[in-house]
Order: C-alpha cells, then structure tokens, then sequence
C-alpha cells in the first residue's frame, strides 16, 4: 500500500507558504524528534529560519543538515532552497506592521469577552488550517465515489460521531442513502453487507480509534470505496482507506480539548465532501431538497395561540 502521508503531501509543485504551517502541525506528530525541532522553528520564526543556510538551520535545531532537508521533502519541497523562500514569504506579513495575533490559550480567569475572541480566533485559525491542508485531488476522488453509491456508511465515536450524523442527514436529504452508525457492534456488522459500489467513511480525530477503525476495515475488504477524515493521515486508520482527508491539529490546551478543535475543522471537511456531492447530483439534489424543505415547511410556521 502507497503511503497516506506522502500521497497527501507531496506533489508537483511545492505547497504554498499560507499551507506551511498547517502541514508543520499536521505532520510533526509523525516525525522524529530531529526533524520536529526543524519543523517547530521554521514554523515559529520563518523570517528567521529565512536567513539561514541549511547548515546555518541545522546548527540553531542541534541536527544535521540531512534531517534539514528530509524534513523540508517532507513539508514538500523539493530541497532546503524552496523551503526558505516559502518562509521568506510566510515571514512577509509578520514583518509588515500588523499587530500580533491574539493567543488563543484561554485561563480560569479570563473575562467572558476575551474567551469569546480567543475561541473565534482559533476557530478561524484551525479552519484556516484544514482549508490549505486539505488536497481536494483526494477530495474530488470521495466526492466522485459517494455521488455514485448505492449507499454510504459512516463511522464516529464521541465529538466524531456528531460530525457523522450531521453529514449522514446532509446526504439523506438530498436523496442518498446514508447511516451514520455510532455503536460499534452494529457499524461492523452493517459493514460486513457493503460491497463495490458503496462508500465507507471514517471521522476519527486521533487515526487510532479502534471502533471506527474495525468497521472501516470490513468495509475496505468487502471491496467498499473507503474514506478517512483524520488529523493523523500516518495512523492506523489510513491502511484502510482508499482516500485520506487530513484535518488540522490545533493545539490543545486545558480548558480546550481536542474534541472541540477537531470538530471544527471536521464539519469543514464534511461540508466540501457534501457541497461536492450536491454539485454532481444537481439533477435529483435539487429537487430532493426542495422536497425535504416543504415537508417541514409548517413545523416551523408560527402556531395560532388559542385561548
């Protein structure tokens, strides 16, 4: 099996500076501790890590300048050269006079108005960061395969399996058949009725949920077309997934865990994979939908108070 994570981010042209720092924090959990001290400081100083040669870069990380260049393949760029000049234009903006960003770490004691901007900041930097991650050639690959299931099973567990129920109404009213399946007994044994033609989706945060792995599995050796929406694209859940979208991974902190952050850029992920759909079935989408609005159409009239 090719590899997840060199399919996601490897290509033809090196990625663009906005994107770099998303893969930096996507990928360093599967680097080796060489190569995330590399990773760590030209995401947090690209001006200076800019200025520096590879050799200069090694020394300030405490690596060798092979591990400067495997890290920057594996960001990828072809080679250190292209590396720094996406830092160079990654370290532009910082160096144009704007205000610093606020953080998004949130205290005990913060007033209500400043978790308010820090949760909205995060929010729009974790989808800021799933949106130059995402590679929508894998995108446009589960797209085309759900807009042609004869049926579509997804699996999640806890703030996961939200996001799979929302996805799973999405599709439904728009006229495909989809479950999204939250007990892991029931999601293996539906699985184990899918076939060629169907479309199997796994939501899972860390890659290693074990529940949503299992059915994904089945799923992926009755000859199902698999899909894993993750934010580990190196975890287990990706060896059995015909198409990997990788979702950011904020940073954690005490008062914000990673449910909540991984929900957020899930639910964008979601929403492409079911905008893309609706866009290739137009023809039964749109009357679908229409269909499904006027059926509910007067639960949400305003109802006569009677005496």
């Amino acid at each position: 099996m090719t590899n997840p994570v060199k399919e996601i981010f490897s290509g033809d042209a090196p990625p663009a500076p906005a994107a770099l720092a998303a893969k930096v924090r996507t990928l360093a959990p599967s680097m080796t501790r060489s190569m995330q001290r590399v990773a760590e400081a030209v995401a947090d100083d690209p001006a200076g890590c800019a200025a520096l040669t590879v050799t200069g870069l090694a020394e300030l990380t405490g690596t060798s300048e092979a591990t400067v260049v495997r890290t920057a393949r594996l960001l990828g760029y072809p080679g250190y050269r292209d590396l720094r000049l996406a830092l160079a234009g990654l370290a532009a903006p910082q160096q144009s006079g704007r205000a610093p960003a606020v953080t998004a770490d949130i205290a005990v004691d913060d007033p209500i108005a400043d978790v308010v901007a820090k949760l909205a900041y995060d929010e729009q930097q974790t989808l800021a960061d799933t949106a130059a991650g995402l590679d929508t050639v894998q995108l446009g690959a589960a797209v085309a395969a759900a807009a042609t299931a004869r049926r579509i099973d997804i699996y999640g567990v806890g703030a996961s399996s939200l996001v799979g129920m929302d996805l799973a109404q999405k599709l439904l009213r728009i006229g495909l058949i989809a479950h999204a399946h939250t007990d892991p007994h029931l999601a293996v044994t539906n699985a184990v009725q899918l076939r060629s033609g169907d479309v199997a989706i796994a939501i899972t945060h860390s890659g290693s949920t074990g529940d949503v792995i299992e059915p994904l599995r089945v799923a992926f050796d009755r000859g199902a077309t698999t899909v894993a929406i993750t934010g580990r694209p190196d975890g287990p859940v990706s060896q059995y997934a015909d198409h990997v979208l990788t979702t950011s991974t904020a940073r954690e902190s005490e008062l914000r865990p990673a449910a909540m952050s991984s929900r957020t850029s899930q639910l964008l992920v979601v929403d492409c994979l079911f905008i893309g759909v609706a866009q290739r079935t137009y023809e039964t989408a749109a009357p679908a939908l229409a269909a499904s609005y006027e059926a509910l159409a007067h639960r949400h009239s305003p109802r006569t108070r009677t005496r």
